[in-house]
């Protein structure tokens, strides 16, 4: 496969990306510019994590306005599937790819640590080929902590959207485990055509067992099938 990894000004986790990809899951990658305009040549689009624009509005909405997520738009659309982690999610849902937003985290403190998500779907683009049912990777972010509204919640629920929650070790889905108040603890989602996901952790720093976890690489292995 052909990927881009998308860069904005403050993205700080796009060589984490671009080394996963070329290396661990040895696929075709390059780095795309913010202000690029042509995506035609790639078959995945990875927005990756940082602080597109320093945050200095709100997270996100800036990057949304980048000359690339014109183009992001249409490639999404017309079917082309894009991943966008932690930063990257954020950016998602700004441009409307996804629904609902992230705010900051409760207690209003950034979170850096490993946790483990439990796998709510394993028939999709991106957790076909997740052979456990739950993943350990690291997160690391400020403003993770996913809402929406009643209704777009009760559609994600019920159209099976919701892929990953924050859980214990064992699969549960407890409070204890939401490291940032996330609504039902969603850790990530997708959309309605089932071609774009956003995540907050990190799977591409969970890609060699030295990292503490390879399980990430079973997001881009399904990508990849």
């Amino acid at each position: 496969m052909r990927f881009g990894v998308v860069v904005f000004p403050g993205s700080n986790c796009e060589h984490d990306c671009y080394y996963m990809l070329k290396y661990a899951v040895q696929q075709s990658v390059r780095f795309v510019w913010h202000k690029e305009r042509d995506l035609s040549e790639f078959d995945a689009v990875i927005l990756p994590g940082g602080f597109s624009y320093g945050d200095y509005l709100r997270t996100g909405a800036i990057a949304r306005f980048s000359p690339v997520m014109e183009e992001v738009i249409k490639f999404a659309r017309a079917g082309g599937a894009v991943l966008g982690i932690c930063n990257g999610f954020q950016i998602l849902c700004e441009a409307g790819l996804l629904p609902g937003a992230l705010g900051r985290n409760a207690g209003v403190r950034f979170v850096a640590q490993s946790v483990y998500l439990k796998v709510e779907n394993a028939g999709t683009l991106f957790t076909r080929r997740c052979a456990d049912h739950v993943l350990k990777m690291p997160l690391a972010h400020g403003d993770g902590n996913y809402y929406a509204d009643a209704e777009t919640l009760q559609q994600l629920r019920e159209q099976n959207r919701i892929l990953f929650r924050y859980c214990t070790a064992g699969g549960e889905a407890t409070a204890a485990a939401n490291p940032n108040g996330a609504l039902d603890n969603i850790a990530g989602i997708m959309n309605e055509a089932g071609n774009v996901m956003g995540l907050m952790p990190h799977p591409e720093r969970a890609c060699e067992t030295a990292l503490g976890s390879n399980q990430g690489l079973q997001i881009f292995q399904s990508l990849v099938a």
